[in-house]
């Protein structure tokens, strides 16, 4: 999700340049906008300046106290006890604990499967569906199978697109992995651990984030929470305060760790996700970041894909969209729908063209279910079915791999995907620089046997 809305400003008036995203999301929200939408785009049309400003403070206050649409069909909480009362529940058939050598493999499986999924999607991150599938035709490289090269990238190839390829990071020309948020916020996670315990708060979260990484790190919903908390607000409200990113990927994408600390339980992990997810999202926004931490705990004990996916959703509300979506496409895998019908359902249902449709939760999540589903139990064929759907591609590729790492430890992993990364992962942490992927394995075992012993 590396790509920011706007240059870092401090006085630079976000939410008045986002009016048309607030607008969407209190629509899909349920709110009933409907006296309001005209002045949300006159607002918008405004040139940036005071009295665009003043206006949208104005709009967002009437979002606080809008009514609903009357009859809206999803009940969507953002507080840890109202969401463990809407869920349903579900027990893993079986779950088999891994021996120390087993979670090893696994613990390795997860970080090595983020990294190299992230890998695989990072170069192409922003390209869209119609300019995407050309590109992997062109590069013979459809069905998605490798990663992209640079190699790739003739002159011809740049003359064929209006997305550019330009310094990107390929698996070809990289001495190790990329720094990436879908990997710092992991490293940064494991320092929040080491910090603070698993007792940790909300606020902590917000102070590591200060403390260890420079505020241009930072996008969407997190750059917006990152303001609100130096401006002395803190969670709920560091999410809530004219966030109208508030239920887009930016949690999803940092809910691998407290999944691979819980091996096994997955309501410890989703509760450790909540805690970090409230400082930026609501709703939806929440429950992504619970559902893949739950993922990663289930996914610990079992390589039932199916099992793994509804233990997961049994973290989070039954009455919300998510959960009615990821549902959804479990259904359709079971009842035969093909997986390049299940990416036009997603399609369909969201916009990949606008920020908020390719950069929210719901469509993202259920790109990572599918490819989950549909991949069969094939780290390459599931990571790449995840960044050839589009949307948002280094994160769906690197959730996708860090589950299947997990499920299926390293071992299933071929050495292909692992071989450019060297062994090292570039963060953006200031106390970190690049690290030895040897060394994020160890402390995590380390963080789970300290629970144990």
């Amino acid at each position: 999700m590396t790509i920011p809305n706007s240059a870092w400003s401090a006085d630079h008036d976000l939410y008045a340049d986002e009016l048309l995203t607030e607008l969407t999301q209190c629509t899909e929200e349920g709110l009933d906008v409907r006296p309001v939408a005209p002045l949300f785009q006159a607002a918008a049309a405004l040139e940036r300046g005071s009295l665009k400003s003043r206006v949208a403070d104005a709009l967002f206050q009437w979002t606080q106290t809008a009514a609903a649409v009357e009859g809206f069909a999803y009940h969507e909480p953002s507080t840890l006890e109202e969401i463990r009362a809407l869920r349903e529940p579900f027990s893993l058939r079986a779950p088999q604990f891994p021996s120390d050598d087993d979670l090893l493999r696994k613990i390795r499986g997860a970080w090595y499967g983020r990294i190299c999924g992230c890998l695989l999607g990072k170069p192409l991150e922003g390209i869209r569906s119609d300019e995407l599938i050309p590109f992997l035709k062109m590069t013979n490289n459809y069905p998605m199978h490798r990663y992209p090269l640079c190699a790739d990238v003739t002159d011809e190839v740049c003359g064929a697109f209006r997305f550019s390829f330009c310094g990107k990071p390929f698996a070809d020309t990289i001495a190790c992995a990329p720094a990436d948020d879908d990997t710092n916020y992991t490293v940064l996670a494991q320092h929040l651990i080491e910090r603070y315990g698993r007792d940790f708060k909300s606020e902590d979260v917000l102070e590591c984030w200060i403390r260890m990484q420079p505020a241009c790190a930072y996008f969407t919903a997190e750059q917006v929470a990152y303001r609100n908390r130096t401006a002395g607000l803190l969670p709920p409200y560091s999410a809530t305060y004219k966030n109208p990113f508030r239920e887009w990927i930016g949690a999803q994408i940092r809910g691998d760790y407290f999944g691979c600390i819980c091996p096994g339980d997955p309501q410890k992990a989703a509760e450790y996700a909540f805690r970090d997810a409230r400082v930026s999202h609501v709703k939806n926004g929440i429950y992504g970041e619970m559902f893949v931490s739950a993922m990663l705990a289930a996914a610990a004990v079992t390589d039932d894909i199916p099992q793994i996916l509804r233990c997961a959703l049994a973290q989070i509300p039954a009455t919300s969209r998510l959960y009615a979506r990821i549902t959804e496409v479990l259904h359709g895998r079971c009842d035969g729908v093909s997986a390049d019908d299940c990416v036009r359902r997603i399609h369909t249902l969201y916009d990949e063209h606008t920020g908020y449709g390719w950069c929210h939760t719901i469509p993202n999540a259920m790109i990572v279910a599918a490819a989950l589903l549909y991949g069969d139990g094939d780290f390459g064929k599931s990571v790449c079915m995840a960044v050839q759907a589009a949307f948002d591609t280094d994160c769906n590729g690197a959730t996708v791999g860090s589950v299947l790492g997990m499920a299926r430890g390293i071992d299933a992993i071929d050495p292909v995907w692992t071989a450019p990364l060297h062994g090292r992962l570039s963060t953006e942490l200031r106390d970190s620089g690049t690290v030895e992927i040897e060394s994020l394995v160890q402390n995590t075992i380390r963080h789970i046997k300290e629970v144990k012993s």
